[in-house]
């Protein structure tokens, strides 16, 4: 293997550490190399220049082979939004426990030292606290960052997200070779064709559904699935993306097939 395939397996083990985020993960590249080969991984990447980047404002910090300092670590947790992470990889690391102590010393909490390739390197990731201790508030504070109530014209993000009745409701390793999956969408019954309802981003679904399943408008939803803009744009339904509890006032909510293969990720 050479140094660049080598490297490029580092950062893409950052990819698996980039937190759900609005309908675009505003990025900081550190080292300035890592963001191209994560836009690989994530199409709903924007990186950012560091002139560009306002205080408490990105979803993810990260750098590879760069020695962390605790100037580095306080810049880090000042542009970081709550719940923002920052991810590093060391190729020429080790996992400590010092190294965990120092993240948590500079103020970040959930902190993870792991090796980063088998034995290879070390990854260290630690997210900035949420100003707010509750968990559906933590999801609403990112949902707000996208628009409610968009059509296709107007939205601008990489993929749409659907309520999803997942039968048999069961995780992919418990399935057998047996089991049959069908997916059925949360949609709006408007004949002649139903209304998906579609979300921006992961935690805008979750910002809605939490609210709708206590109202009742939202019942046996137990995934919420990820589709390209590509798929959406081919499907014969109509989309309401982004709504509103209060906009679904007086509708009926329907449940329709879709084909789990057309998912991004059939098993998120």
């Amino acid at each position: 293997m050479t140094a660049l395939q080598l490297r490029r397996h580092f950062v893409l083990a950052m990819a698996k550490q980039l937190p759900p985020s609005s309908a675009t993960l505003r990025l900081l590249d550190l080292d300035g190399g890592s963001a191209a080969l994560l836009c690989e991984a994530r199409a709903d990447l924007q990186p950012l220049p560091r002139q560009a980047c306002q205080p408490n404002s990105l979803d993810a910090i990260v750098a590879c082979d760069m020695a962390l300092t605790n100037d580095l670590l306080d810049e880090a947790l000042k542009l970081l939004r709550g719940g923002g992470r920052f991810i590093a990889v060391q190729p020429r690391g080790r996992v400590s426990r010092q190294l965990g102590e120092f993240l948590g010393d500079r103020g970040f909490v959930r902190i993870l030292i792991k090796p980063a390739l088998d034995d290879l390197g070390v990854l260290i990731r630690g997210e900035k606290p949420h100003s707010v201790g509750e968990p559906h508030r933590r999801i609403q504070s990112v949902a707000r960052m996208d628009a409610d109530s968009l059509d296709m014209v107007r939205f601008r993000g990489r993929y749409l997200h659907l309520l999803i009745q997942q039968q048999p409701n069961m995780p992919a390793w418990a399935r057998t070779a047996d089991d049959t999956i069908s997916w059925r969408a949360a949609a709006i019954a408007a004949p002649p064709q139903p209304i998906l309802l579609a979300f921006s981003s992961l935690p805008k679904a979750v910002g809605f559904m939490q609210p709708a399943v206590l109202a009742g408008v939202i019942r046996d939803v137990n995934k919420v699935s990820k589709f390209s803009r590509e798929t959406a744009q081919i499907w014969s339904f109509g989309l309401r993306i982004n709504p509103t509890l209060e906009s679904l006032r007086g509708e009926r909510i329907v449940y329709i097939d879709i084909d789990p293969a057309s998912a991004e990720a059939p098993d998120e």
